[in-house]
C-alpha cells in the first residue's frame, strides 16, 4: 500500500516530529511512505530520526504518482491534497487549527475550511476526536495516540530522592509564539521565592537572553533533550493552545514531574495531585505558589515524580502506535 502525508516542510517542531513518526512507522509495517512537501524552502531539512527510512518528494512529483491514501497533515496542505491522486483521501489533525489565529484574522477561516472536506479525519487526541464528531454528526474520527520513543526516552528505573537544592525546572517552547505560553512560565518563575534553577529549550533558538533563565538550549536533539529533562524536577508548560503536547510526557519517563494549564490535551495523561499539577489560566501568582511548595515540600514533588514516571511506563511506544495507524 503506498500512502502520502503532505507537509509543508521538515523543519524541526512537534508536529513535523509526529507526521515523521507515523511514516516511519507505516514503512516498518511494510507500506510505501512518502512525506510530499507542498513549500519550497532554502533551509535544509531537521533530521528527524528515521527520516532516511521515508521517501521524501516534492509536490510536482507526487502528483505524477498515485496513491492509496493520501493525508493532509496542516491547513495549508489541504489545499493540495486534492491534487495527488488518491483512493482514499484523509486529514491527518493534530489541533484545531483555527485556533493559532485571532477573531478576525483571515487566516483564522482559511485554517478551519479542512474541517469541512468531504474527507475522513485521523487524529492524535480524544478532545479532537469529540469535538470533530459533534460538528459532522455520524463521523466516526479515527483517534491514534502518539507514541513515544522508548529507545531515547527510556523511563528511568526509579526517581531519584530530590536533594536540597534549587528546584529544577524546565520550560519547552518557542518565546516567539504567544500561545506557547513561554513567557507567561518565566514571568511565573521570576514570581517564585525558593531557589530554582530554570532551562529553556526553544526549537528555534529563541530561548536565548530571557530574563529568569539561567540555562538556554535549542535547537538540541532529541537524546539531547532527554539528557536535559534527566536532570529536571518540574517540567513547567503554560500553553494556551495544544494538541497533544509531547513535552511533560517526555520528562515523565526521564523522573520529572510538571505543572500545566488546563490545556486540551493534557487530560490525555496530566492527572492534578497524582503525576503533576495543574493550575489555573492567567495565574502568575498562584502557579508561582505551586512551584514554590514543589521545592519546599520534597515528598510531594518525590510523589508526584513517581506518579508521572508510572505514568510513563504505561503509555504505548511509537512501535506499538505504529501498528494501530496501520
Amino acid at each position: 500500500m503506498r500512502v502520502a502525508f503532505l507537509t509543508q516542510d521538515l523543519q524541526l517542531s512537534g508536529g513535523v516530529g509526529v507526521i515523521v513518526a507515523h511514516a516511519l512507522q507505516l514503512a516498518r509495517n511494510g507500506f510505501e511512505v512518502d512525506l510530499v512537501l507542498t513549500r519550497a524552502t532554502d533551509r535544509p531539512d531537521w533530521s528527524h530520526r528515521g527520516l532516511a527510512s521515508v521517501n521524501v518528494v516534492q509536490l510536482p512529483r507526487a502528483r505524477a504518482r498515485s496513491y492509496d491514501v493520501a493525508l493532509a497533515t496542516w491547513w495549508e496542505t489541504a489545499q493540495h491534497l486534492f491534487d495527488l491522486d488518491a483512493g482514499r483521501h484523509a486529514c491527518f489533525v493534530q489541533s484545531m487549527e483555527d485556533r493559532f489565529y485571532d477573531p478576525g484574522e483571515p487566516r483564522r477561516r482559511g485554517a478551519a475550511l479542512p474541517q469541512e472536506l468531504p474527507v475522513r479525519f485521523v487524529t492524535e487526541a480524544r478532545w479532537i476526536a469529540d469535538t470533530l464528531e459533534a460538528m459532522r454528526p455520524g463521523e466516526k474520527v479515527f483517534y491514534v495516540r502518539n507514541g513515544i520513543a522508548k529507545d531515547v526516552f527510556a523511563p528511568v528505573s526509579n526517581v531519584p530522592v530530590s536533594g536540597g537544592g534549587p528546584l529544577r525546572i524546565l520550560i519547552e517552547g518557542s518565546a516567539r509564539v504567544q500561545s506557547k505560553g513561554v513567557r507567561d512560565a518565566l514571568a511565573a518563575v521570576r514570581a517564585m521565592s525558593a531557589p530554582r534553577h530554570v532551562t529553556v529549550v526553544a526549537p528555534d533558538g529563541s530561548a536565548g537572553g530571557l530574563a529568569g533563565t539561567d540555562r538556554a538550549a535549542g535547537p538540541i536533539s532529541q537524546r539531547e533533550l532527554a539528557t536535559l529533562y534527566a536532570e529536571t524536577d518540574v517540567v513547567l508548560k503554560l500553553s494556551r493552545v495544544e494538541g497533544m503536547f509531547g513535552p511533560p510526557l517526555e520528562g515523565f519517563h526521564k523522573g520529572a514531574t510538571c505543572v500545566v494549564t488546563p490545556v486540551t490535551g493534557h487530560e490525555e495523561y496530566v492527572v492534578h495531585d497524582e503525576n503533576g499539577l495543574v493550575v489555573d489560566w492567567d495565574d502568575q501568582t498562584g502557579t508561582a505558589r505551586a512551584l514554590d511548595l514543589l521545592a519546599r515540600d520534597r515528598a510531594l514533588l518525590h510523589r508526584l515524580r513517581c506518579g508521572a514516571l508510572a505514568t510513563a511506563r504505561s503509555w504505548p511506544s511509537w512501535e506499538q502506535q505504529g501498528q494501530v495507524m496501520a
